[in-house]
């Protein structure tokens, strides 16, 4: 049985999370760097969990210059097994209206200037990202979500771009006519490295506004975004609050295999490995990379 550890994504506006005992923040060296911040530690109802402010406290790093890696590997070397990630975006979708929460279930990714494995040259792995987020733990925010009485809706794709500038109203129009439902600049590779470090995890997106396309909406502006922000990381902290008890019981294997997903990825030969980068792969890999 897996005693889990419920690792905390913290978007735009959630930069810290009430009601932890025991806190401390630690810093957490990785090969790939410093994470974004400190990360915090602590309990909730006797679940212990690690808080991450994705931007750093304060939202000093833009979306490009993350150190995605960093981020996951240091959740990674800190125990953790579930991730529950919160994310501001835009919606495209009439249905989705700011202050409403998606648990996403699909991405596209097409952002471009960032690294998206912890693999390389030297040892090649690819992992299936068919379906990228873990259902269990979205079973577990549906559940809670309706609970609270928050408007909540399962299932969407999430549209990740480069940013940091706001869409186009073509691109916009483009995402909407792809069938997408909310726009960001975050979750990838977020969601990718955290499938290649074998965590299970799960999106909620959190609307802040409609994006550009909305004939009766003003475009996008930081001050009409915020405004939503911080209503909404109130009800963030409420959703985290009560769904951490959920995830945190002593549990079996991840029935979707999120935490088995590099049982069969690595196509590098063993003895054509770089042994420098099969050291640096230890903290995210070792389970597989044991094996030889």
């Amino acid at each position: 049985m897996i005693e889990p550890v419920i690792g905390l994504i913290g978007g735009s506006g959630l930069y810290d999370i009430d009601g932890l005992e025991e806190k401390e923040w630690r810093t957490v060296e990785t090969p790939w760097g410093l994470p974004s911040d400190q990360l915090l530690f602590g309990r909730l109802d006797g679940v212990r969990c690690v808080f991450l402010p994705r931007h750093g406290r304060g939202h000093p790093i833009p979306p490009s210059r993350l150190n995605y890696r960093a981020n996951i590997a240091a959740l990674k070397q800190s125990g953790v097994t579930d991730i529950v990630s919160l994310s501001a975006v835009g919606s495209l979708k009439e249905e989705l209206p700011p202050g409403h929460f998606v648990i996403i279930d699909q991405f596209i990714d097409r952002s471009f200037a960032r690294e998206k494995s912890f693999f390389d040259t030297g040892c090649v792995a690819h992992v299936s990202m068919a379906d990228p987020l873990c259902p269990r733990i979205g079973d577990a925010l549906e559940e809670t979500a309706r609970g609270l009485g928050l408007d909540v809706t399962r299932g969407g794709t999430y549209l990740v771009m480069e940013g940091p500038q706001f869409s186009t109203r073509a691109e916009s129009n483009l995402y909407r006519s792809w069938g997408c439902s909310v726009v960001g600049m975050t979750n990838m590779p977020e969601a990718k490295l955290a499938r290649e470090a074998e965590i299970c995890y799960a999106t909620v997106a959190m609307v802040t506004d409609y994006d550009c396309w909305h004939p009766d909406h003003d475009s996008v502006t930081v001050d009409a975004v915020v405004k939503v922000m911080l209503s909404n990381a109130d009800r963030a902290r409420a959703l985290v609050k009560s769904v951490i008890p959920a995830l945190g019981s002593p549990r079996g294997p991840c029935r979707a295999g999120c935490d088995r997903a590099l049982e069969h990825a690595l196509i590098t030969a063993p003895d054509r490995r770089d042994p420098a980068l099969l050291a640096k792969l230890q903290s995210v890999a070792g389970r597989v990379l044991a094996r030889g």
